[in-house]
């Protein structure tokens, strides 16, 4: 089973804000991250991009989420 970490990229810097990610949703310029146990997470961004080997989703964002 492969599930994905999230990185979030704010200017230079870039943040780890999930793991263990089951589904990514694009809804306009929301994404909408789902868990097995969690509630979904939201954050407003774009997906830069993927790299399926380590699992990593790069998002670029104004503002880390909280």
């Amino acid at each position: 089973m492969c599930q994905a970490k999230i990185w979030v990229r704010v200017g230079s810097q870039e943040k780890e804000i999930a793991k263990d990610i089951t589904q990514l949703e694009i809804n306009g310029d929301e994404l909408i991250l789902k868990t097995f146990f969690e509630a979904p997470k939201r954050i407003k961004g774009k997906i830069k991009e993927i790299d399926f080997l380590k699992g990593k989703v790069l998002i670029e964002s104004d503002v880390f989420p909280e």
